[in-house]
């Protein structure tokens, strides 16, 4: 979350800086972490972007990237607000934008899923020491 001050590396957005963006981002793009929660069908941020579009009736609504590093996308841009409004109406944006996203369970499924890959990684290294040191016996 943050503020989008000029367009380089967001051109996909069309954006009209300033803006208030937010994101939810699987990087790189190509890895099998993004394939899984991001480009499949039913994966979670995919299921994530469907429930909020539920909640969500008016704009900004968040956009799907399946293909970019920014998966989940909510911007808005602030050149039409006075600039003594910019304090109050940039922190509306972020706590509904977060709102939505702690509604939604992304944040706390993203934290399980990574602490499960994290355990799986630590039994395979396990594994392969093990096979390892048994082959140093024989």
């Amino acid at each position: 979350m943050g503020y989008l001050v000029g367009s380089a590396g967001f051109e996909f957005l069309a954006p009209q800086p300033p803006e208030c963006v937010a994101y939810v981002f699987v990087r790189p793009a190509e890895s099998e972490s993004h394939r899984t929660l991001v480009a499949e069908s039913g994966s979670l941020v995919r299921r994530t972007f469907d429930y909020i579009r539920l909640l969500t009736h008016r704009p900004p609504r968040f956009a799907f990237y399946e293909a970019g590093c920014a998966a989940m996308v909510r911007h808005q841009s602030m050149l039409d607000w006075p600039l003594e409004k910019y304090k109050h109406l940039s922190r509306n944006f972020f706590i509904e934008t977060l709102a939505w996203l702690v509604r939604s369970g992304v944040v706390r499924r993203l934290l399980g899923e990574s602490l499960a890959k994290s355990e799986s990684r630590r039994n395979q290294r396990r594994t392969q020491r093990k096979s390892g040191a048994k082959k140093g016996l024989q």
